[in-house]
């Protein structure tokens, strides 16, 4: 009796609570995506070359040259130093109208040294250069009042009388010239035209007084500077070794003979005269 007692209040209680009006809640769903991918690996292939060997190369001088040689659309281009400069030796024959009546011989036979610069401009083919030369020719006539009769021998008196008495003079002289020459290079020859300055040193000897005693021996000179042209071509047998032929051509106006402690001058004239060179000589070029 108890029991079924327990039983029903339990059932009417679940009953009663059962009837009640429950609250709404508020559920919140979560998703949570996996996406997932296949990779796939793959073992490398191992490949062993026995045909191709590389060679081991390695530097052990650099040389750098002034002369580079490069290709640019199939034309070979050269490059050159800024200056260039050597040596040069010859020898020669020369012509002066002005001395043709006291010699039967018309050419004077000499030999040079000189020295030269060069450089490029525009292209490496036109090059300008400055030489200096100096020349020594040897004599063609000899006129000597000690050993023979010559139309000079006699005595030659100064502005303010003091005598002079001829002794000897000949055409053997010292010429000193500077030279600007254009060049145009083809290949291994190189023709040239230039202007020239220079001064020839002749000499004609006196006796001169000194302490009003006519003893005493002394030089009289030329002393003014000449102007010419020049032309002629080199040819290149070697990389630093040229031969050159040139003619040269220079004017001599008023020649005079002069001396610095006396008032005179010998063979003063209002000429001009005309000296022609032929020059054969070598050429050395020095820098690298």
């Amino acid at each position: 009796m108890k029991k079924l007692i327990v039983i029903s209040l339990l059932i009417i209680a679940n009953f009663s609570l059962a009837q009640k009006r429950k609250k709404i809640d508020t559920v919140y769903v979560y998703e949570k995506v996996i996406v997932y991918d296949t990779v796939y690996l793959e073992k490398p292939i191992k490949m062993i070359s026995k045909a191709i060997l590389i060679p081991k190369y390695s530097i052990t001088e650099i040389k750098i040259k002034n002369n580079l040689k490069t290709t640019q659309n199939n034309v070979e281009i050269k490059s050159y130093p800024l200056l260039e400069y050597g040596i040069e030796a010859g020898i020669g024959l020369k012509n002066s109208n002005w001395g043709k009546e006291l010699s039967t011989k018309k050419q004077q036979f000499g030999e040079n040294l000189g020295i030269w610069v060069s450089k490029n401009i525009i292209t490496p083919r036109l090059s300008l250069m400055l030489s200096a030369n100096v020349y020594y020719w040897n004599s063609s006539f000899d006129l000597d009042a000690n050993k023979e009769e010559t139309y000079l021998n006699g005595y030659y008196f100064t502005t303010d009388n003091q005598p002079l008495l001829f002794q000897r003079f000949n055409n053997k002289h010292f010429e000193y010239a500077l030279q600007l020459k254009l060049f145009y290079e083809w290949k291994k020859i190189r023709p040239f035209v230039g202007f020239l300055v220079n001064r020839n040193t002749y000499k004609m000897q006196f006796l001169v007084p000194e302490n009003n005693v006519l003893d005493k021996l002394d030089d009289f000179k030329t002393t003014q500077n000449n102007y010419g042209f020049t032309f002629g071509v080199q040819y290149r047998i070697l990389k630093r070794f040229l031969l050159s032929l040139d003619y040269q051509q220079y004017q001599m106006k008023n020649l005079s003979l002069k001396n610095s402690s006396f008032d005179f001058e010998i063979f003063k004239t209002s000429n001009t005269f005309a000296e022609r060179k032929i020059n054969l000589g070598i050429s050395y070029t020095i820098s690298k």
